[in-house]
């Protein structure tokens, strides 16, 4: 039997705990774009693209990041760093689970 391995995700919305949209507007593709090296199986990427642990997206028409936890067991300072630019920045942290149902 294969066993299914599933992570958490969080996405970090790109709204301030106040509810300001948080600026520079490019925030979310910075963001992932310095988390593009980490790739699964430690492969390095051979091309230019996201990794797939932290990508940017829109999230009921607000600039996102959806971040898997796989990120923190793969490199947990790199999930810090992530986590911590959310806090620093007071921004939203949403919580998703995907555990199949």
């Amino acid at each position: 039997m294969t066993q299914v391995h599933t992570h958490r995700e969080v996405v970090i919305q790109g709204l301030t705990l106040a509810g300001r949209t948080f600026r520079p507007s490019d925030w979310s593709e910075r963001l992932a774009g310095a988390m593009s090296c980490f790739q699964p199986g430690g492969q390095t990427a051979s091309r230019i693209g996201y990794s797939p642990y932290c990508i940017p997206t829109l999230v009921d028409g607000v600039k996102s990041v959806k971040v898997n936890q796989a990120l923190q067991e793969l490199e947990p300072m790199a999930w810090d760093f992530v986590m911590n630019f959310a806090r620093d920045n007071e921004l939203r942290v949403i919580e998703l689970d995907s555990s199949p149902r």
